[in-house]
């Protein structure tokens, strides 16, 4: 049914019942015999160092309020050493955390390798139809629920409201009004118009749906990145590049991105509701309402922009199940999507919370939600997740003049191939 990974799975599924009933940290051990969690649950948060981790911490160490026998560990672990990090540590049985903080596309991934424990019965998993469709779309495999949907996001562009007015132009609907209002901008401020991350593959996928485009075709079980829609779609990339209307770097993109736009070296960037609480740091968003927030611009199929987000899941190994399901219920439950949706403008996945006052007068919040709800979906299959290292690798290299756009989606689809057995 699956690619070469069927026997690292079974050895994976093998590991994780030897565990269940053992340590994987040298972490306390809890009991619910007597009617009261105890132990320790250890938690990898993978949110962002500076920001949003402490609004994360706080809550929770909060859960210890509830069950005073329970000890909150709390673990930052760098987004993009999460995915790897979990899978070692799972895969050996040792070192694993109780609960992760695992992006939509990991967790169809870590369940298919048998590392997440099924929520079905379990207190971690409460009022289920309140949550959005989509949110909870990325929680399931196989016919069960392996996680918890925590946040949802989506994409937009940032931009610096001074700047824009400074160049007398407008907010920019479509590609070809990017690149006429960038040169406005250089030419009126001296400022670039839009920095492209060119690290991360992830800010790809919304020039590839606005063409039309996608990775693969998960119901007929084909690759379509090299389609001639994932062709245009790395040309328009490269010719913003190319044109001048954005720069970008192979390297560090995160916080070279981060850097420029808050320091107002370019007007523009495309980003997340993640990116608010940071980028309200910097000294051109010291007054806030500085920073607009706009749907991506279009491509030549329409305005696109993935599906984001991350659920919070257990680890089958755990040695505290119990207060493992019941962090889980705490962290999502609607008073503290409520808090993290107020502190950090982040999107809750209850439908229910978009009404409380705090979270229906959120500005950033407002905007994000009809964003999401037309947000493109990427497949909930194994593989997803891994589908980004072959495409960043190309994606780079069209940016960086190594490769063609042609030859890059060429070079991407291969490797998908080998990657899916028997698709077309």
């Amino acid at each position: 049914m699956r690619r070469g990974i069927a026997a690292t799975a079974l050895v994976a599924a093998l590991a994780v019942s030897a565990t269940a009933c053992g340590g994987d940290d040298g972490g306390d051990s809890g009991s619910k015999s007597s009617g009261e969690l105890s132990g320790t649950v250890t938690w990898w948060d993978t949110s962002t160092v500076g920001s949003e981790d402490k609004v994360f911490k706080k809550i929770a160490e909060d859960f210890t309020k509830l069950h005073p026998k329970v000890k909150v560990k709390y673990v930052n672990v760098p987004f993009g050493e999460a995915q790897n990090k979990f899978k070692n540590a799972a895969q050996s049985g040792s070192g694993a955390p109780d609960v992760i903080r695992s992006e939509v596309a990991w967790t169809p991934e870590f369940a298919d390798l048998g590392y997440l424990a099924p929520l079905e019965g379990t207190a971690a998993l409460k009022e289920e139809d309140d949550f959005l469709k989509q949110a909870a779309a990325s929680t399931k495999y196989d016919g069960k629920t392996y996680a918890v949907p925590q946040v949802i996001d989506s994409m937009g562009i940032f931009y610096n409201k001074k700047i824009f007015k400074d160049a007398g132009v407008e907010v920019p609907k479509t590609i070809d009004e990017l690149k006429t209002v960038s040169a406005a901008i250089k030419d009126k401020t001296g400022k670039t118009g839009l920095y492209l991350r060119g690290d991360d593959a992830y800010w790809f996928l919304s020039f590839l749906y606005g063409e039309g485009g996608d990775l693969v075709d998960a119901k007929a079980k084909s690759v379509t990145i090299d389609s001639p829609a994932g062709t245009k779609a790395m040309t328009v990339v490269k010719d913003l590049v190319d044109s001048g209307a954005a720069k970008t770097d192979a390297t560090d993109g995160w916080n070279n991105m981060q850097t420029a736009f808050k320091e107002g070296e370019v007007a523009m960037m495309i980003n997340g509701p993640w990116a608010v609480a940071d980028t309200y740091a910097g000294a051109q968003f010291t007054d806030k309402a500085n920073l607009g927030i706009a749907p991506v611009p279009a491509g030549s199929a329409g305005q696109g922009a993935p599906q984001g987000g991350h659920n919070l899941a257990v680890y089958a190994g755990s040695k505290n199940l119990d207060a493992s399901y019941a962090f889980v219920d705490y962290m999502t439950n609607a008073d503290n999507q409520a808090k993290v949706a107020q502190e950090l403008s982040l999107l809750p996945t209850r439908n229910s919370v978009y009404s409380q006052p705090g979270v229906a007068s959120n500005e950033i919040v407002g905007f994000f939600r009809p964003v999401v709800d037309k947000a493109v979906e990427r497949p909930w299959i194994p593989e997803t997740g891994s589908l980004f290292a072959p495409l960043v690798t190309e994606y780079t290299k069209v940016l960086t003049g190594q490769t063609t756009p042609e030859k890059g989606v060429k070079a991407t689809a291969e490797e998908y191939r080998k990657l899916l057995k028997d698709w077309k």
